[in-house]
């Protein structure tokens, strides 16, 4: 088969750090939480339309439990409170966490070569709250990737993506200014939230839409083909 060449256009700065989301970026979760989502719609008899599909990754990708919950509820006028969506929401993910949590395709890889080759710091950062940050950080073993380096959004008072609380948070942590740092993520309000901090961000099409990354320095559908001797060799 075939590879698919990827025409990319390096910005010129002295990274330090690379900042990863999780969900999507660094755990194979997407298709976890898109199987919730329609789990709890269809038994509230909700019919997903490909309009309807469209509509949920585009608004409700990327958020927090109780955001999405609370979009939810709005989208189709559903009647129960938004912590009672949330429970029901969670019975959903905490089988699907439990049967088939993974690694995305190539970040092992990729992130040994980012810190090991070419000595990038490396942090997380997450919308998740605290329950699904915890039951994927050690079922994936993060920190021997991170070492405490692994924020969510309980770090920056709740206040989610896409607004830049969180990158910059990391980046304070990480001791570097968020313009050396490549943010790696995979829906449009971590993409936000990426650039509104000031980094160099590449989206990861883990959702098969790239139009939600339109806003990215530049998109790839896998690890392999981010060039990161490339990058480092348009340093100045």
């Amino acid at each position: 088969m075939t590879k698919k060449k990827i025409t990319v256009y390096y910005k010129r700065m002295n990274y330090r750090a690379i900042i990863f989301d999780l969900d999507g970026t660094i755990a194979d979760t997407n298709h976890i939480w898109d199987h919730a989502t329609r789990s709890l719609l269809t038994e509230k008899s909700v019919i997903i339309t490909p309009e309807i599909e469209y509509d949920l990754r585009t608004k409700i990708s990327g958020l927090a439990l109780p955001y999405s919950c609370k979009m939810l509820k709005d989208m189709f006028s559903l009647e129960e409170s938004v912590e009672e969506i949330m429970q029901k929401h969670f019975t959903h993910l905490v089988t699907g966490y439990q049967e088939k949590l993974s690694f995305i395709r190539g970040f092992v890889t990729f992130h040994r070569k980012a810190t090991k080759q070419f000595g990038l710091l490396s942090g997380v950062a997450t919308n998740s709250d605290d329950t699904w940050m915890i039951i994927t950080k050690e079922k994936l073993r993060l920190e021997r990737f991170f070492g405490r380096h692994i924020y969510n959004i309980s770090a920056v008072n709740n206040v989610p993506k896409p607004y830049p609380d969180l990158y910059l948070h990391v980046a304070s942590q990480l001791n570097v200014a968020p313009e050396e740092c490549i943010a790696i993520e995979d829906s449009q309000n971590g993409l936000n939230a990426a650039k509104n901090a000031g980094m160099f961000c590449i989206g990861l099409n883990s959702g098969k839409n790239r139009e939600l990354l339109a806003k990215s320095d530049f998109t790839v559908d896998y690890y392999r083909q981010i060039d990161l001797p490339r990058l480092f060799a348009s340093k100045k």
